[in-house]
């Protein structure tokens, strides 16, 4: 299954052999989850949200600060 990730940087595009969490997928790509939302198809998904086929997500960068 393939799981194609736009980020700041571009594109990235991860094959995996069996359904993974965005979490999983945020872990390969060597990106902290509480940086990051996960969008899919303009929703903002949960990063334990199971992927299960090919998809397409956008990581929107959280700022934050005081």
């Amino acid at each position: 299954m393939m799981v194609t990730v736009k980020h700041d940087d571009g594109e990235h595009v991860l094959e995996f052999p069996k359904p993974v969490l965005i979490s999983e997928v945020l872990l390969e790509l060597g990106i902290h989850a509480s940086t990051v939302l996960a969008v899919h198809e303009d929703t903002i998904v949960p990063h334990n949200s199971r992927i299960d086929g090919d998809i397409e997500l956008e990581l929107i960068t959280v700022s934050s600060g005081g």
